[in-house]
């Protein structure tokens, strides 16, 4: 299982931690993706954790301001969001992908919904002007 959790109100310019509880997995293993629905919009990629390499990727729209990290003793992964938008509201959601042993080294995560085979609940977020 994958919770999402972490949203809620904040106005232009603050900050929020988003994390992402997995259960029943070792995260250690997985890719994470984080993912943003805007009202009315289609889902989009904000960031994404390969597993074991520690390479990670993120939109243009939020690099320098996001910020994807995990801790693995907690099995839970993070998005730390800063300079906050009130573009950047919307439900966030996590989700993983497994990497084999053979190619944890190698393996790059993509930005990208189908990448990703597993999916948790979002949680809100919601930036006030």
């Amino acid at each position: 299982q994958l919770q999402a959790s972490g949203g809620g109100l904040v106005q232009a310019g603050g900050s929020l931690r988003l994390s992402c509880a997995a259960s029943g997995f070792t995260l250690d293993y997985y890719a994470i993706g984080w993912f943003r629905q805007a009202p009315g919009k289609e889902r989009e990629g904000l960031s994404c954790s390969s597993s074991k390499n520690g390479v990670t990727k993120y939109a243009y729209s939020v690099k320098d301001r996001f910020t994807i990290s995990r801790d693995n003793g907690k099995n839970t992964a993070y998005l730390e969001m800063s300079s906050l938008k009130p573009e950047d509201t919307g439900v966030y959601y996590c989700a993983t992908k497994l990497v084999s042993p053979w190619d944890e080294g190698s393996y790059v995560c993509r930005v990208s919904e189908d990448e990703y085979g597993f999916w948790g609940q979002g949680t809100l977020v919601t930036v006030s002007s």
